[in-house]
């Protein structure tokens, strides 16, 4: 499997939300994982973003994903996904009880291979305007 494929396999698992057993293999063991918003700010694996998404569709349970662009750069082992999330909080289990809200956000994953596998993947996405679409901050 290319790392191209690879990388389209883990983002299609990962955004279904059907969590680490279902994404790892694409992934190294120990692969870290960084973002520059609040709402992820405590995440370092790869494994606990995985599991995070997965229970995000808990309370956004209609999350789904609209892939806006996909490229690989051979020269630095790198992947880029750019998305759009859509979703509506009517499930329970978020920060606060169901708001019938909606949210469309932009996010980009970055994903850094070593050798066939993601070592690494950073998410680019303004979690504060998202958080507010749903109602949650």
């Amino acid at each position: 499997m290319s790392r191209s494929e690879a990388a389209r396999a883990f983002f299609e698992a990962c955004e279904a939300g059907k969590g680490w057993q279902a994404c790892r293999d694409f992934c190294h063991e120990n692969a870290t994982f960084s973002c520059q918003a609040d709402a992820l700010a405590e995440i370092k694996t790869l494994a606990a973003y995985v599991d995070w998404m997965k229970g995000l569709l808990t309370p956004i349970p209609d999350g789904r994903y609209a892939l806006k662009a996909f490229a690989m750069d051979e020269a630095r082992g790198t992947v880029v996904a750019a998305a759009e999330f859509h979703g509506t909080q009517t499930g329970s289990g978020g920060p606060v009880p169901p708001t019938g809200k909606s949210v469309v956000t932009d996010y980009a994953y970055v994903m850094h291979f070593d050798g066939d596998k993601i070592s690494h993947m950073t998410k680019i996405w303004n979690d504060v305007q998202a958080l507010r679409a749903l109602g949650w901050a």
